[in-house]
């Protein structure tokens, strides 16, 4: 708002507006942005200012009309009313269509001009008839509203001198040659009511200024907030939606392969048996892959969770990782503990605890080279934690840290998990050295800020 402030104290200078004030642009957006009180005052104004020209104008013609002067002064001041009428309009309509579209014609560089010819043809019209001398009120408005006010108040001031000038010119042909105070007294207060209203108006004009500027301000505002939100909505989906596949369809899929390939081993070594134990292991994965597809898609938690507490599930995860890792050959001794008393926990919290084990025990039975793997899930007084520990091969987190940021789709799980658990205030820990194996810590916190149940566990 400061430069468009600036912009409006500098219109009391040089740069002023032409012959008529722009609308309101809030009109042109309908019923949904209403004129302001200052506008609407705006607005009256200007009407009245050109219905006071045009009716002082019509009644000093008329009055021209009937004063008996010579056919040539009759006709040339009627020519002379009829081509101000003109020019004036001309002006107004010109300026009015501008306001309405700023892409036509612009009129504000030639509104001195207009002016100065509007003046000279109502000086004209003085010299003919005394009656046209009262139109004089209404041009004072529009010097002050053209022209910068160290310029108006002298052009005002000449007017009115003209003005005087030329009432004692007519009033001296009636044969009255003194200068009669009234002649004086009338044109001065006429300017000088004039100068105050004009004022006024242009203060009028350039609070109702502020407000348009003000409102198209908060209007663009709103719409780039509106545009922030959704990108950023945008954003956060399309990273739960990362997140999911990660952890769900992704390794689903890894061991749908990784099974295919072990049937397709026992079926070449004649092993009926085997093969039809790895392909029902592969149709009970792609049946879990669906269901968690459907979920997550609606949002909603695991599907294994509607079905069973948080122990049971992560029991049954660690028989399925022992039964995946038999399938390729691999001996892997996966165990589940539970320590402490169960709470009820709030989804969000059910729906991490597993993904984290998920991703944890796909990574230790793909890479980790583990002979043995232990999920503990315990209830502490301020917290509910999760540890998953391997004796494999371990790794190297800062490599695992630099991976997830190269983009390419590989080491996304810990950055995965920990933003999961960046939502829900919690934290996690990885513990790994190459040789040495893995520890994969999980914290979340429970107080009065997690007080959705669930079944205990």
């Amino acid at each position: 708002m400061p430069a468009a402030e600036a912009r409006l104290e500098s219109m009391q200078g040089d740069d002023l507006p032409q012959a008529t004030a722009k609308p309101a642009p809030q009109a042109q957006h309908g019923d949904a942005h209403q004129p302001s009180g200052s506008a609407v005052i705006l607005r009256v104004l200007r009407v009245s200012l050109h219905v006071g020209f045009a009716v002082l104008l019509l009644v000093a013609v008329v009055r021209l009309a009937v004063a008996g002067l010579s056919p040539f002064t009759t006709g040339a001041g009627l020519g002379l009313a009829l081509l101000l009428a003109a020019v004036y309009l001309l002006g107004t309509v010109l300026e009015k269509r501008h306001a309405a579209n700023s892409g036509r014609f612009d009129p504000k560089p030639y509104a001195r001009w207009w002016l100065a010819v509007v003046g000279f043809l109502w000086l004209l019209l003085m010299l003919i008839s005394p009656d046209f001398a009262w139109m004089a009120f209404p041009l004072f408005f529009l010097q002050l509203h053209i022209l910068p006010r160290r310029t108006a108040l002298p052009a005002i001031a000449a007017s009115t001198a003209l003005l005087v000038a030329a009432m004692w010119f007519h009033n001296r042909g009636a044969g009255a040659d003194a200068l009669q105070l009234a002649m004086v007294l009338g044109p001065v207060f006429g300017a000088a009511f004039a100068v105050v209203t004009g004022l006024a108006y242009r203060a009028l004009y350039v609070e109702a200024e502020n407000q348009r500027l003000a409102a198209e301000e908060l209007r663009r505002t709103r719409a780039e907030l509106a545009r922030s939100q959704h990108d950023a909505g945008v954003l956060a989906e399309r990273e739960r939606l990362a997140r999911e596949i990660h952890d769900t369809l992704a390794q689903g899929f890894s061991s749908i392969v990784l099974m295919g390939r072990s049937a397709e081993n026992a079926l070449d070594a004649g092993d009926d048996v085997a093969a039809r134990d790895r392909l029902r292991t592969v149709r009970e994965t792609a049946a879990s892959n669906l269901a968690e597809a459907r979920n997550f898609v609606r949002g909603l938690g695991s599907p294994e969770l509607d079905e069973s507490s948080l122990a049971d599930t992560l029991r049954r995860l660690c028989s399925k990782t022992e039964a995946e890792a038999a399938a390729r050959g691999a001996t892997l001794r996966c165990r589940f503990e539970l320590q402490g008393t169960p709470r009820p926990l709030p989804n969000p919290y059910r729906t991490t605890l597993l993904r984290a084990a998920q991703s944890s025990l796909a990574n230790v039975w793909a890479h980790a080279h583990a002979g043995t793997a232990v999920v503990t899930l315990s209830f502490l007084d301020a917290e509910v934690t999760m540890d998953v520990f391997d004796d494999g091969a371990g790794f190297d987190p800062a490599a695992a840290a630099a991976a997830a940021s190269r983009g390419d789709g590989t080491g996304v799980g810990l950055k995965s998990l920990r933003e999961r658990l960046a939502a829900l205030d919690g934290s996690l820990d990885v513990e790994s050295a190459p040789g040495e194996g893995t520890v994969v810590a999980v914290r979340l916190p429970l107080g009065a800020g997690n007080p959705v149940p669930e079944a205990a566990s």
